[in-house]
């Protein structure tokens, strides 16, 4: 039986193969594995209109097929119960993280799959390491886990604001000028350490402009079912605008690596923005070379044993 992978390739005349190339191939144009020259400028916050007409094609696809692509996918990984795939959304306020996270990850396994928030640290957070909240979260060796923000707050938004950094109880010998540098060390080499125990680790920072970021906000506003989504702490946060861009700049510039890799994702545009998680998603599934358990002679045996006698009951 033709799994569904396959079923869609023929229906667009790609071959598996082909269509996993594709969306790597469109995937790879936003992908950061080596900071040391990253400068945020170099990305656009809306790409859509600079592609050519081969290129929309190929994004247009793989966003309509990208979800049940991902299904299949997944399915492999939690049969195979080897790898486990961490996947974190960073940005700022607006800029499509939930919408990023339903609209790709809607086919999905939900009993494989978790989603988990982080937004401020609370007393029992703060009595721990700043990593220690993530950790209980990890996905386990087959899962997918997401993280709508993450340890990286502690290098984003304690980096602007540097009175939450007080009062998180360190010791003051510790709070040094090199204490950014230092948790992005640490950071780099916790992903290295979940690389080496099965956990692949992808992030997506949602790139977003100042002036598409207002215009949601007063959308926000304007909008009564969408009231509850906006406060007066989101547009305080627009005055820290450049020292936010400095944070992430420095951020993906020290922990990009080719098995932890940064997207920089163009999020003017919300349909565009999906396209390329959704791409980059299944270029990592596919690099872990999922395949379902081989079942041995003697399990084959009994199967065939155990539906003749299902076929002889009357």
């Amino acid at each position: 039986m033709d799994t569904p992978i396959e079923r869609m390739s023929e229906l667009n005349h790609l071959s598996k193969k082909e269509f996993i190339e594709r969306a790597k191939k469109f995937s790879n144009q936003f992908r950061v594995t080596d900071g040391k020259s990253f400068k945020l400028k170099d990305f656009h916050t809306n790409a859509h209109e600079l592609l050519n007409k081969e290129e929309k094609s190929l994004a247009e696809e793989t966003l309509q097929q990208g979800v049940h692509v991902l299904a299949s996918l997944q399915d492999k990984m939690y049969a195979q119960d080897k790898w486990s795939l961490l996947i974190i959304f960073q940005a700022m306020d607006a800029a499509g993280k939930d919408g990023a996270i339903k609209h790709v990850m809607s086919g999905v396994n939900p009993q494989s799959c978790s989603v988990s928030s982080f937004k401020a640290p609370s007393a029992e957070d703060l009595d721990h390491d700043y990593l220690w909240r993530c950790m209980k979260h990890l996905p386990e060796r087959g899962c997918i886990g997401i993280f709508n923000r993450s340890y990286y707050e502690e290098v984003l938004v304690v980096r602007v604001h540097e009175q939450i950094l007080q009062a998180q109880k360190l010791p003051e010998k510790l709070v040094t000028k090199d204490i950014w540098d230092d948790r992005l060390k640490d950071i780099k080499h916790f992903e290295e350490y979940l690389n080496r125990n099965g956990t692949l680790v992808i992030k997506f920072f949602l790139n977003l402009s100042s002036d598409e970021q207002k215009k949601r906000f007063i959308e926000r506003i304007d909008n009564p079912d969408k009231n509850w989504k906006f406060s007066a702490s989101d547009a305080k946060e627009r005055k820290y605008w450049k020292e936010y861009m400095h944070a992430y700049e420095d951020m993906i510039k020290n922990t990009s690596t080719e098995n932890s890799p940064w997207y920089v994702v163009p999020a003017d545009n919300k349909p565009y923005a999906r396209m390329v998680v959704a791409s980059a998603i299944i270029h990592a599934l596919h690099s872990m070379h999922l395949e379902y358990p081989k079942v041995s002679d003697e399990k084959i045996a009994e199967l065939k044993n155990l539906k003749e006698n299902l076929l002889s009951e009357k």
